[in-house]
């Protein structure tokens, strides 16, 4: 890959890991990468895939202390006190505290667990499971 060829190899890596195409014809007179917040002003994408963890854990956590027993989809904390003080608590450590602390304070976890996003999704995943039985899979 060379300076003369960036947008087309971006869109090849769009294409090969999420399946993604442009919706009209691209050049290397455009530069899409840098339509991307994080390409241009140079922020990891580290930071977006553990926010995206730790969301779901957090979500999971919270619909526990607001006594939800149902699919993690359907689950709301919204008016629920305990969920409330739950995240207040969290959150009142600011950057006081080691990042394990405050997740343990949340969730009673000392590390990232990303199956609360298989936990939300999981009526999602049943239903595409059926409908695409016996098709190819792949882009």
């Amino acid at each position: 890959m060379t300076p003369a060829n960036y947008n087309a190899a971006w869109w090849e890596l769009r294409k090969q890991v999420p399946g993604v195409a442009p919706a009209v014809p691209r050049s290397e007179s455009d530069f899409d990468p840098a339509a991307k917040y994080h390409v241009a002003a140079n922020v990891p994408y580290m930071r977006y895939f553990l926010a995206d963890i730790l969301q779901f854990q957090f979500h999971r956590a919270l619909a526990k202390a607001a006594g939800c027993t149902g699919p993690l989809n359907r689950c709301s904390i919204y008016g629920n006190k305990e969920a409330g003080a739950k995240l207040a608590a969290m959150l009142a450590m600011g950057q006081s505290r080691p990042w394990p602390d405050a997740l343990e304070a949340m969730t009673g976890q000392r590390q990232m667990d990303a199956t609360a996003i298989r936990d939300y999704f999981a009526p999602l995943q049943k239903w595409l499971d059926e409908q695409n039985k016996g098709k190819p899979l792949g882009w």
